[in-house]
């Protein structure tokens, strides 16, 4: 039994006359067994709680940073009309500001055999998956003096997907695209490359691309066009070590990576080639392989969206070799990662000579911007400190990137808001330049 405020309002009005005039336990009893016993009839007619059914609808997915709007149905079996305060509780995260008091408690007057919906709208602040906690009711009976209380489980799970936020430069990437396919200007040509079409010679052609068989059939000279081709195989690997862990302000360095990888899945879906996404550190955190070009996106949302750093060392021959077992014939190999020093020449440099003989490897990184901006402090004995700090960091990253290439990956390093452009971009140059 819950009492309420004015139960309590009624017992200090009535016993304090009593009190004042003639106090006694014969007084305090004649006023507080009358309400006594008006609260226990209170309590009898209000409608029972765990007779009451939920049910749930609406939203299971939603994009970090927009809203779900869920739909609870209560159901009131019994003779009884419900008069109910109600709390659908949900976990912090789930909430707009992270604060369990955003959740507000609702009024609910259900009347006997009816059903009552109402709707929670949910912010959810970080990826993954968020459970409903419970529905905690308090029935309150006709005169508002007491109340029956109790929780139900009623289960639900919001999936809260990746933001893509890079999906703003798809629109660019794809106008280059189209541009390598020959859909808005000349066609192309270099290793790699599949036969297009033929034209007549201009000045400036490459003479090793004429047809002299189509020439000798013909008045003019006729070369052949290429385009880049398609359907070739790209696998995006994202290392989920301890140093994807690493804030880069507001947000870990794996966050971005996985923006990263979004836009570059969907941007190589679009040009025809055959995307895979592998996760790993020590083991396999998440993969999506063997999906269609319409089905690789939506896929890869679904898997990184639980996806965690994990606070372990990441094994750099064990994932060289998923890598490749995953690759089994010649492919791009996108390894975001970070350009850290030890990890990199302990763990990456000596098996990197294994993805480069078999396949193209495109390194990529994301880089704090807090550290370029060290590089450039004055005016105090600190900020000095810090921008000799900072040019320190800054040149043995480039030191690191200049080995990788040495061993024949492309590296981009660039700061959370360049990465997945500058990424995408990559890919775009590799296909020009026909090594794709």
């Amino acid at each position: 039994m819950a009492l309420t405020g004015r139960t309590a309002l009624l017992a200090a009005i009535g016993s304090l006359p009593v009190g004042i005039l003639s106090p006694s336990w014969t007084g305090m009893l004649a006023v507080n067994g009358p309400l006594a016993l008006a609260m226990l009839c209170d309590y009898a007619l209000a409608a029972p709680v765990k007779s009451l059914q939920f049910t749930r609808s609406g939203d299971t997915h939603v994009r970090l940073g927009d809203a779900a709007e869920l739909q609870l149905t209560v159901t009131n079996p019994s003779r009884r009309p419900l008069r109910a305060r109600l709390r659908d509780a949900w976990p912090p995260t789930a909430q707009a500001s992270g604060t369990e008091q955003e959740i507000p408690r609702r009024t609910l007057t259900v009347p006997a055999g009816e059903r009552r919906r109402i709707t929670t709208r949910l912010l959810p602040s970080r990826r993954g998956d968020h459970q409903a906690a419970r529905v905690t009711v308090r029935s309150y009976g006709p005169l508002g003096l007491a109340a029956r209380q109790g929780s139900h489980q009623v289960p639900w799970t919001i999936r809260a997907l990746p933001p893509f936020t890079s999906r703003k430069h798809l629109p660019a990437r794809l106008a280059r695209l189209r541009e390598l396919d020959g859909r808005t200007s000349v066609l192309t040509r270099g290793e790699g490359t599949e036969f297009d079409s033929l034209r007549e010679y201009v000045a400036g052609d490459d003479t090793r691309s004429i047809d002299w068989r189509a020439t000798a059939r013909q008045t003019t000279v006729a070369v052949r066009t290429w385009r880049p081709e398609r359907d070739r195989h790209l696998l995006v690997v994202l290392d989920t070590g301890r140093t994807s862990a690493g804030r880069v302000g507001d947000a870990p360095r794996l966050d971005f990576a996985m923006d990263a990888a979004l836009l570059l899945i969907a941007l190589a879906s679009r040009a025809g080639d055959r995307v895979d996404l592998l996760a790993y550190d020590r083991r396999t955190r998440a993969h999506v392989r063997g999906r269609s070009a319409k089905d690789v996106l939506p896929a890869a949302v679904e898997a990184l969206a639980t996806l965690e750093p994990e606070l372990v060392e990441t094994d750099a021959r064990a994932l060289s070799a998923a890598a490749l077992a995953h690759a089994p014939r010649r492919s791009l190999i996108v390894l975001l990662t970070s350009l850290d020093a030890a990890p990199v020449e302990e763990g990456l440099l000596p098996v990197l000579p294994q993805l480069t003989k078999r396949h193209n490897v495109l390194v990529a990184s994301v880089a704090d911007p807090s550290v370029q901006a060290m590089t450039s402090a004055r005016g105090t004995i600190d900020a000095v400190y810090e921008a000799a700090a900072g040019t320190r960091a800054t040149a043995e990253r480039r030191r690191i990137a200049e080995k990788l290439r040495g061993h024949g990956a492309t590296v981009v390093d660039a700061t959370p808001d360049d990465i997945a452009p500058a990424v995408a971009d990559a890919y775009l140059a590799l296909k020009a330049a026909g090594r794709l």
